[in-house]
């Protein structure tokens, strides 16, 4: 019997390289490649000042990402008062939205706002849960702050970064909102 050692090389190329090809084709198709594995906090947009749309927190520790690119948000003069709200609202978790809001209170851009109740003069943050049908406010008790980044009224921008806590109105759960961070349009 002889041994032809160029039909052997040629076999052990081709069997190498479909080797190669196979090792290939299973490490792309087993490849994950949405966001579940990364960190909550690399799950969030970036902190832009451009009106990109963006809205999304930390929420007990949990990336909540609101991906419309527009939200009821609106910064307006009613009888003489200014009022500010921006509420994003998600899809299958709790809270169901987020809100940040002022009653009768003007905003300027870098101002740090303390958010405490839903009161004249004040800025507050709130969450609605599923099924209580009322929204919790930060109250007397838990606090936040709201940073406005950029206030445009030229463009309609309004961006800004935030963090409270609250308490669940019917469990007593407490919510850690953190990283908070927002960035869009809004009417006048």
């Amino acid at each position: 019997m002889k041994i032809n050692f160029l039909d052997m090389k040629n076999t052990i190329n081709f069997l190498t390289k479909g080797s190669v090809m196979l090792l290939i084709a299973f490490t792309l198709f087993s490849c994950n490649n949405d966001d579940d594995n990364s960190p909550p906090i690399d799950q969030l947009p970036e902190a832009t000042q451009t009106g990109r749309g963006i809205f999304g927190a930390l929420v007990n520790g949990e990336a909540f990402v609101e991906t419309n690119t527009f939200f009821n948000t609106f910064y307006q003069q009613v009888d003489g008062e200014f009022f500010f709200s921006i509420r994003a609202q998600f899809e299958d978790s709790d809270p169901r939205s987020i809100a940040l809001r002022t009653e009768m209170r003007i905003i300027s851009e870098g101002e740090t706002l303390l958010l405490r109740s839903n009161s004249a003069g004040n800025a507050y943050g709130e969450c609605s849960f599923e099924g209580v049908g009322i929204s919790d406010d930060t109250g007397t008790t838990m606090i936040g702050e709201l940073t406005i980044t950029k206030l445009d009224f030229q463009n309609n921008i309004v961006s800004g970064v935030f963090w409270f806590d609250l308490i669940h109105p019917e469990t007593g759960e407490r919510f850690e909102i953190r990283e908070g961070r927002f960035d869009t349009l809004f009417t006048q």
